[in-house]
């Protein structure tokens, strides 16, 4: 069963240059299987962790503690306006024609408290999803998100 569940927000990938303490924002990303993003600098590397898939709500969460996040600042390759973690590890999101797969809970790293110390514990199971590409595509801000639950 597939159900929009919502939109992608963002789109965020650093190349190899990037020195920023967040990712950039970028227009749209090419995902490939079997290779992960185009350009990204963690592209061809761990492909079960190619995409961090991150929700408004992890943002939220910091902004109810006063800690105001730039957006790609958790790493994030897709924001999206719903909660990832509401579903689980072997669920598929189809961004459009692109599907990639949940394949575990992003932990929280520990350079994340260079925005604040609270941030690590703060986001601790709450920081996003790494997914897998299934299928080859391009994906853009305002593109529906849908689901199929395994």
């Amino acid at each position: 069963m597939n159900n929009i569940i919502g939109k992608v927000i963002g789109t965020f990938s650093a190349t190899k240059d990037t020195t920023l303490d967040y990712r950039p924002e970028v227009k749209s990303l090419n995902l490939i299987k079997d290779f992960g993003i185009e350009h990204d600098k963690f592209a061809g590397k761990k492909l079960d962790r190619t995409v961090l898939i991150v929700g408004i709500e992890s943002y939220e969460i910091a902004k109810r503690q006063g800690i105001n996040l730039k957006y790609g600042s958790l790493g994030e390759n897709i924001l999206v306006d719903f909660d990832p973690h509401n579903y689980k590890v072997g669920d598929i999101f189809n961004i459009e024609n692109t599907q990639i797969e949940i394949t575990q809970i992003c932990t929280v790293c520990s350079h994340l408290s260079k925005f604040d110390k609270k941030l690590p514990k703060l986001l601790n199971m709450h920081r996003g999803l790494y997914c897998k590409i299934l299928t080859n595509g391009i994906v853009k801000k305002q593109m529906n998100v849908a689901i199929k639950e395994s």
